[in-house]
């Protein structure tokens, strides 16, 4: 484990090699599970805010199922999560090709929000979660649906949290990822060292 800040980073965020796949999975992470993208108070904020902005890019489904709840939803421990159509796909998942996208990151790319897309979904698949202590445990969630990205991951050797660089400095600055870089890149040459070859 790594400390970062007022953070405990699992090491597997050094150890694990991960790279998306969409044309693979095909964005699977927007339709599976039992819940919709944890939503943070502020995002929710934005949301109500803009989601007429959003509309236009959002499935007819999708625009029901907002309409009919609003913006969010919550899953069964009181979490606010987005909403989804027949317990299934995000409200917010749009289609092209068979690949499941994001509506709130197409209206985002247009200028028709400031939220690119749940900071949730752009993290995945590193989870973060608040310990008793107010500190946050930021981890890796292993789901199968991600198997080719793993496979991709370890032939490119991209650790899990350098391709999610840019969502990590999103969520917790850039002052704490480069210290995140610096300990987990002494740590994978340290297990080079150990396992040389």
């Amino acid at each position: 484990m790594l400390i970062i800040k007022n953070t405990l980073v699992s090491d597997d965020l050094y150890r694990i090699r991960f790279a998306c796949r969409l044309k693979k999975c095909l964005g699977a992470c927007c339709i599976e599970g039992d819940a919709g993208a944890s939503l943070e108070e502020e995002e929710i904020a934005t949301l109500e805010d803009d989601i007429e902005n959003i509309k236009p890019y959002m499935t007819g489904k999708g625009r029901a199922v907002v309409g009919e709840r609003g913006v969010f939803d919550y899953d069964s421990e009181g979490h606010y999560v987005t909403p989804l159509v027949r317990d299934r796909e995000c409200a917010y998942a749009i289609f092209d090709k068979g690949i499941a996208m994001c509506a709130i990151e197409k209206a985002f790319e247009e200028g028709g929000t400031d939220l690119q897309k749940p900071v949730s979904c752009h993290l995945y698949p590193i989870r973060i979660s608040v310990l008793s202590d107010g500190r946050s445990a930021v981890n890796y969630h292993a789901w199968d649906i991600c198997s080719k990205a793993l496979i991709t991951g370890k032939r490119k050797d991209i650790p899990i949290y350098r391709f999610c660089r840019d969502a990590l400095v999103r969520k917790f600055g850039k002052d704490w990822y480069r210290e995140l870089d610096e300990k987990a890149s002494e740590m994978i040459h340290a297990r080079k060292g150990k396992n040389p070859g």
